[in-house]
């Protein structure tokens, strides 16, 4: 999982790696740099919605929720 500017094209320049999944592993693997992706998000990244999904599946969409939530 790679955080990419959206003016990149698809295969192009990347600004950071924050982690990888393995759908061929059973359970498949999930690793998600959680400190990474929750600064991402705060700065205002638009996940893709495969990425949204891998996300939700780590929990870390739900910790992001909350702190958008605290005043």
């Amino acid at each position: 999982m790679v955080i990419a500017d959206i003016r990149a094209s698809r295969n192009g320049a990347f600004i950071e790696v924050i982690g990888h999944f393995d759908p061929l592993t059973d359970p498949e693997t999930i690793v998600i740099d959680e400190e990474r992706a929750l600064h991402w998000l705060g700065q205002g990244a638009q996940p893709t919605v495969t990425a949204n999904r891998l996300l939700s599946k780590t929990g870390i969409i739900e910790k992001f929720k909350k702190v958008k939530e605290k005043p």
